[in-house]
């Protein structure tokens, strides 16, 4: 695992940006095309707004996939992933991409996360954009996480340090408006991606992060998982990595 501090958030999302975006032009010069998976959160916000300004990406040649959303969650919603990405990266791009895999948890969970599964199983994945959560989960996977079910999708329950973070981001005004399922994407199918960019940036994630570098592959701290890949950049900033040992960044 590549560990990369950088001086601030702003330079973090920039130098992820970056990373993703050279990953992405070299799928598109070996293979024609692109699949990569894009995920929401305030910890993608700098990120995300650097990766649609990135230049000579053919995105018509890109097929990008959703890593979670709300089940009952309407597309207007302001807490709406959906509503997220189309705002913060399709609807800014450059060029129309070649598809994008949205999740729509709005009416039939199960029946949207066997489809959505389907059609990501024949896209293999370049490059996969993620994040940490403050419970340590890797998209809506929390504490303790299935490291083995082989299903791309599932449908979760949200424990309440998830939920709570959602309120403490702004997305919702009352705890009891924050949904308590969402459809993920499995762990297994996030490791199933060539390499994956993650972005942690923020000091309410410190924890979460050194639990990350310090311990073993664990389901109680799902973001452990990273650390069975072969191809990760873990992008932080002084206040997310404010409580790692330095021996936790050798290597």
């Amino acid at each position: 695992m590549k560990v990369v501090i950088a001086k601030d958030k702003l330079e973090l999302g920039r130098m992820a940006s970056e990373d993703g975006a050279a990953l992405i032009r070299k799928a598109i010069g070996e293979r024609g095309e692109a699949n990569i998976i894009v995920a929401t959160g305030a910890s993608q916000f700098e990120m995300l707004s650097n990766l649609v300004k990135a230049e000579n990406i053919r995105w018509d040649k890109v097929t990008a996939f959703h890593l979670d959303e709300y089940v009952g969650m309407d597309i207007l919603h302001p807490a709406s992933f959906r509503l997220y990405l189309w705002r913060r990266f399709v609807s800014q791009l450059p060029l129309p991409l070649r598809a994008f895999r949205y999740l729509d948890a709005s009416s039939s969970p199960a029946k949207e996360a066997k489809e959505a599964g389907d059609m990501i199983r024949r896209h293999p994945i370049d490059v996969a954009f993620v994040g940490i959560g403050e419970n340590g989960h890797m998209a809506f996977n929390d504490p303790p996480a299935d490291f083995e079910t082989e299903e791309p999708y599932i449908v979760v329950d949200l424990d309440e340090a998830c939920r709570r973070q959602q309120l403490g981001e702004g997305w919702f005004k009352t705890l009891d408006e924050v949904p308590t399922q969402a459809i993920s994407m499995s762990i297994r199918r996030i490791l199933e991606s060539k390499h994956i960019i993650c972005s942690v940036p923020d000091r309410r994630k410190a924890r979460a992060v050194a639990d990350t570098l310090t311990h073993a592959p664990d389901p109680k701290y799902p973001s452990t998982c990273l650390k069975t890949h072969k191809s990760v950049s873990l992008y932080l900033d002084p206040d997310s990595s404010s409580l790692l040992p330095k021996e936790a960044l050798k290597g």
